[in-house]
């Protein structure tokens, strides 16, 4: 895998950078961007630093991970996302976008290549995706995507004690599989 910036029709997909700390962090501090699970926002621009470690020790541990995503042609940071191998069972599809660019399909887009990459890189790892039920706009991401809902139920360690997990994957998925997504 490559660690040269990616780039989809409308997307500039490149491995986190230092400097992209502080556009990060616009985008995880806004509430709107958690109506889903609050709890995550950040608060402290050290969790988004610590994220973006994260990621770049995806990209050095496994040859790829989330990147950072800009529209074609911009330096604004719109978002982040990708797949990145968790507990070296499966791929694991996530984004995170910037309120001001919801529905305009960035997602589905990213989230093409992600797996696109992730496939061509390890194959033989199922890809998961798994979000929250009432996170309706993910849920269909993920469908059009081509995942399977393979999983409902509780979200365990989520404060809110009615919150329901979903979990899509590209095949059926073991038990070991199943268990790391609840882990």
């Amino acid at each position: 895998m490559t660690a040269e910036p990616t780039t989809t029709a409308r997307l500039s997909l490149s491995r986190p950078a230092p400097g992209d700390a502080a556009g990060m962090y616009a985008i995880c501090s806004d509430p709107r961007v958690w109506t889903h699970f609050p709890s995550l926002r950040h608060t402290d621009p050290a969790q988004t630093a610590a994220m973006l470690d994260a990621f770049t020790a995806k990209w050095d541990q496994d040859g790829l991970g989330p990147w950072v995503v800009r529209a074609m042609g911009e330096q604004e940071i719109i978002g982040q996302g990708g797949c990145s191998i968790k507990a070296g069972v499966f791929w694991n599809l996530g984004y995170r976008f910037s309120a001001d660019v919801h529905g305009r399909g960035y997602a589905t887009e990213l989230s093409q290549e992600a797996i696109r990459q992730a496939k061509a890189h390890r194959p033989e790892l199922p890809v998961v995706a798994y979000l929250l039920e009432h996170n309706v706009a993910s849920a269909r991401v993920a469908e059009k995507l081509g995942l399977t809902l393979v999983h409902r139920g509780p979200d365990a360690g989520n404060p809110d004690p009615k919150a329901v997990r979903l979990v899509y994957a590209d095949r059926p998925l073991s038990r070991e599989e199943l268990a790391t997504t609840m882990a």
